[in-house]
């Protein structure tokens, strides 16, 4: 009976926000990942055009910091939608549900990450291990873990150019950080390392070599148009807008193109989401008819404008299901 009284008590609650801003804010706030940042708002684009929703607005905040806004509760100071470049975190789930926030999980499409320069600077073939040599915090060499003692990526191979390594990418706050070092720093650990490291194999050197360059993508893309020696760390679609100015590179000898991350050849993909906030879906106008355009085939389908944006879509068969399950706004956990 306590408990009942309790859940009650939080649902009562609730809904006292939701009267509460129902008339203070009529317009969709939207945060999360830069990644999933240029589909979004090209969706919330196209909904604004109608006339009869007013443009939602997108912020920037990166996949970590999306999470932090979307699950700190209900009400009219809270994020509506939040996109993100990998799954929700058990951690961040609980933090959710501790708040009264029911996640509804949509699975919009894949992503690739690239590594990528400047079309001035020299072409590259690369492998996880490479990578991994060049951007790791500790490695091994001859046996023991050390400082990552490489300069140049003809230290880490002589096959690679003479230059500096100079990395930039995310900062720890980004899902595509997360992705990056699951997929490849995690993937291509050394065994020496990985049994020295209680911390895994995701620390990321702090001596230059890598450069945090925040959540704005398309500062990345300026500075590598600087400095042709620099790669960067992003998305598939950032190198798809700018392949005029960028070019990606093999890694493991597939090309990072639509179609091999689509197939899953290219082994550094991965899926992106959008969450939506079940709480305040009939309290803030517009969110069914924002998650109808985001899951229809117009948008997110082969032949819609998010691929033509650089989103790969998923299986017809999987969209089918996502797009049944946002409908029905299932929640997570429920």
């Amino acid at each position: 009976m306590k408990k009942f009284l309790l859940t009650a008590s939080a649902a009562a609650l609730a809904l006292a926000a939701s009267a509460g801003y129902a008339a203070a804010r009529d317009q969709i706030q939207i945060v999360g990942s830069s990644t999933v940042f240029p589909f979004t708002t090209a969706v919330a684009e196209k909904l604004g055009q109608g006339g009869k929703i007013k443009t939602p607005v997108v912020e920037s905040t990166g996949t970590g910091g999306g999470m932090k806004l979307f699950c700190q509760g209900v009400g009219e100071n809270t994020a509506d939608f939040t996109n993100a470049s990998r799954a929700i975190k058990d951690s961040e789930l609980e933090t959710c549900k501790a708040n009264g926030v029911t996640p509804v999980e949509i699975k919009v499409g894949f992503d690739g990450i690239v590594l990528a320069n400047s079309k001035a600077g020299a072409v590259v073939d690369l492998t996880k291990e490479q990578v991994f040599k060049a951007l790791a915090k500790n490695v091994a060499v001859d046996g023991k873990v050390v400082p990552n003692p490489y300069k140049n990526w003809s230290d880490v191979d002589a096959s690679l150019p003479a230059t500096k390594i100079e990395v930039l990418g995310p900062p720890p706050t980004s899902g595509t950080r997360d992705a990056f070092v699951e997929l490849v720093m995690d993937a291509a650990c050394q065994e020496e390392v990985k049994a020295a490291n209680e911390k895994g194999c995701g620390e990321i050197r702090e001596d230059g070599a890598f450069v945090e360059a925040g959540e704005n993508d398309n500062l990345i893309v300026q500075k590598l148009e600087a400095n042709p020696n620099a790669f960067g760390i992003f998305g598939f679609s950032f190198l798809d807008q700018n392949a005029d100015k960028l070019q990606g590179h093999k890694v493991d000898g597939v090309e990072p193109t639509f179609e091999n991350i689509a197939s899953g050849d290219y082994g550094v993909s991965r899926s992106l989401y959008v969450y939506a906030k079940k709480e305040h879906v009939g309290v803030i106008p517009g969110m069914q008819e924002f998650i109808a355009e985001y899951t229809s085939e117009g948008a997110w389908g082969p032949d819609g404008y998010l691929a033509d944006k650089g989103l790969i879509p998923l299986p017809d068969a999987e969209r089918a299901k996502w797009a049944e399950n946002a409908k029905a706004l299932k929640g997570m956990g429920s």
